[in-house]
């Protein structure tokens, strides 16, 4: 089963196919770091969202290159693989195809010329949602936990975004497959998750006291990380 899921995420994300265990990696990084010098792709360190995404970019290139190794902290849990795959999925034939798909659908089907310019986004939807998701799900919105960083909820795009600008719910129970914590607050994605668990494709597990004491700790150290870090902008 996870192979097949594997599989949809290459051929969903098409043209921009991010290789699931670099970003996992990634996305660790920014738990554990999150809003200090060593996160992949905090806002606060970059003067608009083009470098933030040009640095994450290089990061995650170096991953798939070898250049760079992540910390053997980021490893040590499970991380899917499939190389023959994520080579397929990488390469420049691969997107550039499924670019021509894209073409041609609207040159099927679009009514009129002005509809060519949704293309960029879905050349792009991988690097475009992820920077959506990083630069204003720390910079904009309301917070419902102190987990010393600047992650913030952004309604009602997080809703629109599935769920994933919950930020601030989501670094504060990360293990938590459901980002919503308010009334208000609707994750669509948790739902889908629900049916699929319902339905007996996946399994979601409780969290435990473990993970719960594991989030309080991991949030003290994100406030260390932080004063340290920002300690020079006071003066």
């Amino acid at each position: 089963m996870e192979k097949v899921f594997y599989f949809l995420t290459w051929f969903t994300q098409g043209s921009s196919f991010l290789v699931p265990r670099a970003y996992a990696v990634m996305h660790r990084m920014h738990h554990e770091y999150s809003d200090t010098e060593q996160d992949p792709h905090s806002p606060h360190f970059f003067k608009d969202i083009w470098d933030m995404m040009l640095h994450t970019a290089k990061i995650y290139q170096s991953f798939i290159t070898g250049e760079r190794l992540p910390e053997k902290q980021f490893t040590r849990e499970y991380l899917p693989v499939w190389k023959s795959l994520d080579r397929i999925g990488y390469s420049w034939p691969s997107r550039l195809a499924f670019a021509a798909g894209y073409i041609a659908f609207y040159v099927a089907f679009a009514p009129s010329a002005w509809w060519y310019l949704l293309l960029p986004f879905h050349f792009l939807m991988g690097p475009i949602q992820g920077a959506i998701v990083n630069w204003f799900g720390h910079k904009l919105g309301y917070s419902n936990f102190n987990n010393g960083d600047y992650s913030r909820n952004t309604s009602p795009w997080g809703i629109l975004l599935m769920g994933e600008l919950f930020q601030n719910n989501h670094h504060h129970a990360k293990n938590n497959a459901n980002f919503a914590r308010k009334w208000f607050e609707f994750d669509p994605t948790y739902l889908v998750m629900r049916v699929l668990h319902f339905t007996g494709v996946i399994k979601l597990k409780q969290l435990t006291p473990i993970s719960i004491e594991e989030n309080k700790s991991n949030t003290q150290v994100h406030m260390q990380q932080k004063n340290k870090v920002y300690s020079a902008a006071d003066y």
